[in-house]
């Protein structure tokens, strides 16, 4: 009988049972693409990791590692949460000799590097595109519901913007309170009709709670994560829009879930680095 190595960390946070859960995987061979999916159905967090050292090496030896992300439904091309929970695994559980590793993934190359007692991640950016609201999705997240009970119009108090590569829709709002206390009905999510594929929906606005610079909510009914409590890989989409709209380079950001979490984050142009924490909650073995 086969044995893996399985964690259960949670992703910017420094409290543990806030932040965001994944599962991390240390896979000495590859396992087949049936074998990831039904493991992560079976964890049934938004994403399970599984992390496989390059070049025959061992874990230990290894400084450069292939790196995929499942949900209980898919496999998804980048994930935040699950590859700082990975690069925590590698740092401070098995305790690699490397200050900095490089992961091998759909998403690209990204990069883990020691930060003090945290950890930062190196992403791509992603800049979205401005497209026109669409209703469906609107009506759907209880946003135009909300707006009217303001005596406010949709057209001046929501930006929408698209995000080709990740399928995200980002709807800006005007104010915190408006993210804060969406109610979405995730079934007419799924079913709305958009001439976008969104397979994700960030919701988010500029902060009013220091020592925030903007807040967020991400959404991905779609990928059998109704809400997300904490995404890295949505701050590559949104750390982009708000250095523009804030003329700052690096600001600090929560997503506002019931369970919370926060990073830090920097512009760097084509990328963006994120800095957050980790702790570990269960260690154990996978038996295949």
């Amino acid at each position: 009988m086969r044995t893996i190595p399985i964690y259960h960390v949670d992703a910017f946070t420094s409290e543990g049972f806030t932040g965001n859960p994944a599962a991390v995987c240390l896979v000495d061979e590859p396992l087949e693409d049936r074998e990831m999916q039904n493991i992560a159905t079976e964890m049934n967090l938004s994403e399970t990791a599984f992390v496989t050292p390059l070049g025959n090496l061992p874990f230990h030896n290894s400084s450069h590692f292939s790196l995929r992300w499942f949900t209980p439904k898919k496999e998804v091309p980048l994930c935040g949460h699950a590859t700082l929970a990975t690069s925590a695994v590698l740092f401070y559980e098995i305790e690699l000799s490397f200050n900095a590793v490089f992961f091998h993934t759909l998403g690209g190359k990204l990069i883990a590097k020691k930060s003090d007692d945290l950890i930062l991640l190196n992403f791509p950016s992603e800049k979205p595109s401005a497209i026109q609201p669409p209703e469906e999705i609107l009506l759907a997240l209880g946003i135009k519901k909300y707006l009217k009970s303001q005596n406010v119009k949709a057209s001046k108090s929501v930006e929408c913007l698209y995000a080709e590569f990740s399928n995200t829709l980002v709807v800006v709002l005007k104010n915190e309170k408006m993210v804060r206390e969406l109610s979405p009905d995730f079934e007419s999510l799924i079913t709305a009709e958009t001439p976008n594929d969104i397979q994700g929906v960030i919701v988010t606005s500029k902060a009013t709670t220091a020592p925030y610079h903007f807040i967020s909510r991400f959404f991905a009914p779609w990928l059998g994560i109704n809400e997300d409590p904490v995404t890295g890989s949505a701050h590559t989409i949104l750390t982009p829009y708000w250095a523009k709209k804030l003329h700052k380079k690096q600001m600090r950001a929560s997503q506002v879930s019931e369970r919370g979490g926060e990073m830090e984050v920097i512009y760097r142009n084509a990328r963006v680095e994120l800095i957050g924490d980790t702790v570990t909650i269960l260690k154990g073995h996978l038996f295949l």
